[in-house]
This record gives C-alpha cells, sequence and structure tokens, in this order.
C-alpha cells in the first residue's frame, strides 16, 4: 500500500543517523503522552507498540501514556501541549487554536479509502505540508495524521430523507468546528456543538437525536454495544483522523538521535492504524447490523448530488474561514 511505503521511506531515510551514536545517554528524558483512544479500540495497542518502540531504542527516552482521554479531551490536549504541561499528543486537532485547522473538515475533500489513503498518508501532500507549518505556528511540532476512515451518523431516531437535503427533523451533535456545523445543516440536520465526552450522555438521555462523528467502528464499540443509538447513515462527509504531534517546548529538549527515534515510530504507527483500519471497516457494519442498527446508506447518484451540494455550498464559506491561500494550497493537488 502506498502508506506503508511512504512510512518506511521516513523510516529508512532517517539513516539511523541518531540511533547509531554512540555517545552515553546521561540523562533519561521522561515524556508525557496524551491521547484518547479507549483502551478497546485497535489503535490503543499500536500506539503502545509505539511507545515500546521509542523506548526500547535505547536513546534515554521514557515515556508513559495516557489513553482514553485520561488527560482531557482533544480540545484540552492541544492547549496543555502548547503550553508545554504535555509532551506529546495523540487527538484529534479541533480548529479552535486556528482556524486554518478547518482544511481537516473540508467535507468532499476525499470520498473514498484509496482517496484517503494517498492524501493523508504523503507526507509531501499539501495537507501535510499545511499542517506541519499550522502546527509550528502554534508551537508544536507535527509528525502523523492517523486517519481511520469516513464518519457517518449515529441516530436514535429515523431522519426524515436521509439522504436528501432538506429539513431531516433531528437535532445532531457536531463538533466544534464551524465548517462541520455549515455541511451538517447544508445536508437538513439541525446541530448542537457538544464536545466528545458529553456525546454519549446526551444521546442516551434524548438531549440530541444523534451525532456525526463515527467511522463504523468508532459507532459499534462506542454506542451499539451500549445499546445507545438504532440508526447509521454513513454521510462519508469528513475524515475520521487524529494526529499525532508534540510541544515544541518538549521537542526542543530532545537530542537530535531522540527526535529521530520518536518521528520513525509515530510513522510506523499512523501507517498501521490507517491500514488496519480498511480493513475492519465492512466487518464493523455488519456487528451494527447484528446488535439491532439499521444502515441507511446511499445510492451512488445520491452520495454524487450530496458532494456537489457540499462543494458550491460549503466550500466557499471555507475560503473565507481559513483564508483563500490556504485553501488554493490545499486544493492544488
Amino acid at each position: 500500500m502506498k502508506i506503508k511505503k511512504y512510512a518506511f521511506t521516513i523510516i529508512s531515510g532517517l539513516a539511523f543517523s541518531g540511533l547509531l551514536a554512540t555517545t552515553a545517554i546521561a540523562d533519561t528524558v521522561r515524556l508525557k503522552f496524551a491521547g484518547t483512544f479507549p483502551a478497546k479500540h485497535f489503535g490503543h495497542e499500536i500506539i503502545e507498540n509505539m511507545v515500546q518502540e521509542i523506548e526500547d531504542a535505547g536513546v534515554g527516552l521514557k515515556v508513559k501514556y495516557f489513553p482514553a482521554s485520561q488527560l482531557g479531551s482533544g480540545e484540552e490536549l492541544i492547549e496543555d501541549a502548547i503550553r508545554g504541561n504535555i509532551d506529546m499528543v495523540h487527538a484529534f486537532v479541533y480548529a479552535q487554536a486556528d482556524p486554518r485547522l478547518e482544511i481537516l473538515n473540508l467535507p468532499g475533500l476525499v470520498t473514498t479509502f484509496a482517496e484517503m489513503e494517498a492524501m493523508y498518508g504523503d507526507p509531501s501532500s499539501n495537507l501535510n505540508v499545511l499542517m506541519k507549518e499550522i502546527l509550528a505556528d502554534l508551537g508544536l511540532v507535527f509528525l502523523n495524521i492517523t486517519p481511520e476512515g469516513l464518519i457517518g451518523v449515529v441516530a436514535e431516531k429515523k431522519p426524515n430523507d436521509h439522504a436528501g437535503l432538506d429539513d431531516k427533523g433531528m437535532n445532531i451533535r457536531v463538533w466544534s468546528s464551524e465548517v462541520a456545523k455549515k455541511t451538517t445543516e447544508s445536508l437538513g440536520y439541525r446541530t448542537t456543538t457538544m464536545n466528545w465526552a458529553e456525546v454519549l450522555p446526551a444521546l442516551q438521555s434524548g438531549v440530541i437525536d444523534g451525532a456525526i462523528c463515527c467511522t463504523p467502528e468508532w459507532a459499534y464499540t462506542t454506542f451499539a454495544v451500549a445499546g445507545i443509538g438504532k440508526y447509521y447513515i454513513p454521510v462519508n462527509t469528513a475524515v475520521e483522523a487524529s494526529s499525532i504531534y508534540a510541544s515544541q517546548k518538549s521537542w526542543d529538549k530532545l537530542n537530535q538521535a531522540q527526535r529521530d527515534v520518536i518521528v520513525g515510530a509515530s510513522a510506523k504507527a499512523a501507517a498501521t492504524i490507517t491500514e488496519k483500519s480498511h480493513a475492519r471497516a465492512d466487518s464493523f457494519i455488519s456487528q451494527m447490523i447484528e446488535s439491532g442498527y439499521e444502515i441507511l446508506d446511499y445510492t451512488p447518484e445520491q452520495r454524487a448530488t450530496m458532494v456537489a451540494h457540499i462543494k458550491a455550498n460549503v466550500w466557499p464559506d471555507l475560503a473565507e474561514v481559513v483564508g483563500q491561500e490556504t485553501m488554493d494550497r490545499l486544493l492544488a493537488e
């Protein structure tokens, strides 16, 4: 797969320049690494393996990993990393820190897994280059995006005309993104902006009718296994993608050998998560159906109509949010 090729190119390109250093490491650097994957998520083990690989490299690094949002949500973690309170993060990057980060929420940018893999997995893609620049401006070191797939809507009630563009008769949760909000509302949903940690109880109590949030795996492991939700609508308007990044303050304290190890290990983890997520998606659709969910899918014609509508009605607004220059650079490829 392309993404594997890119990952191994990064790793081999390091040439082990720092890893083969013969100078003894005088002091061990201890890093606090915060993540949002729950323990049952398949990516949890991959990130744990990344941590182990970093520690086993023999360059004087010890990493304490805090999964399952133990240290906060994605919104909170980016702020803590900017301040240097957390050294490394693996979480969704929300745009409250910089409106240009809305490029991660551009709906219809990719519509298939192959397109997602090529754009997100290539370090030289316009998306990855822009992410590196934007996070650097925030005082962060961008390492990798870990895309897991395209997202859908989990719902307790059946929307009116799920594949159409008219009013759905539903209020659903949307994450803190103006673009995501506009996109979702353009499809006929009413929206409530809500942090991820609040979604499950809000859906369970009826405060919201649904949530746009999840790949099939997240939908099954978070909602279906808890007996919450009845419908899944694979709108595929955005990519579920967390990012691995580091605090610049922490990065400046590392030597080159230590940085090289982290770069290589994170590239390997990102490639593995993406590769495995592709193979798992269909199985979780089946498991949702077995749990009692109804899948409300689109025909190819309905999906094409939806994407064309989004590009005509949402993309111009995004250019105003992120800046025309950023938008042009993103879409140039």
